[in-house]
């Protein structure tokens, strides 16, 4: 089992991006986002697209995707979170394996600044208590206006 990570410096292939988008989209749980906001997502990480960048961590076992953690920079660390985990899915066979936090480990200690995650109503795997067990609470409600 091995974490792979990229960045703006360690780029993805378009064939492997597409592989790291269709695996998201596989797998998510609950409000499920489009193949075009994930990619979109995955191409803000890796710059791919003008912005501050991120990470995208890829926890493979052989050819076989586990877990997947893209993370975008925020660049407003003075008044929210430096960084933003954007997607956090784990493999539909492997969510009893400890994949999910060994993956949430290494993306934190990676990550410098502080980390938010958004846990929607919707949200079945994982859940607010597997975030709220590894430190993380809630600060505030969002409220959008949806254009």
């Amino acid at each position: 089992m091995v974490i792979k990570t990229y960045d703006a410096y360690t780029r993805l292939s378009t064939m492997e991006a597409d592989r790291y988008a269709n695996f998201l989209f596989d797998h998510q749980e609950g409000k499920r986002a489009t193949k075009k906001a994930i990619r979109k997502a995955i191409q803000y990480s890796t710059k791919d697209i003008p912005g501050l960048g991120g990470y995208v961590f890829a926890m493979e076992n052989k050819d076989e995707i586990l877990g997947l953690a893209v993370v975008n920079k925020t660049g407003m660390g003075d008044y929210i979170p430096e960084n933003f985990l954007v997607f956090f899915v784990i493999h539909r066979d492997h969510r009893n394996d400890d994949i999910e936090q060994k993956l949430l480990d290494y993306t934190l200690q990676y990550c410098k600044g502080d980390v938010a995650v958004h846990i929607t109503g919707e949200n079945q795997y994982p859940n607010k208590e597997f975030f709220e067990n590894k430190g993380f609470s809630a600060t505030h409600l969002e409220m959008r206006l949806n254009r």
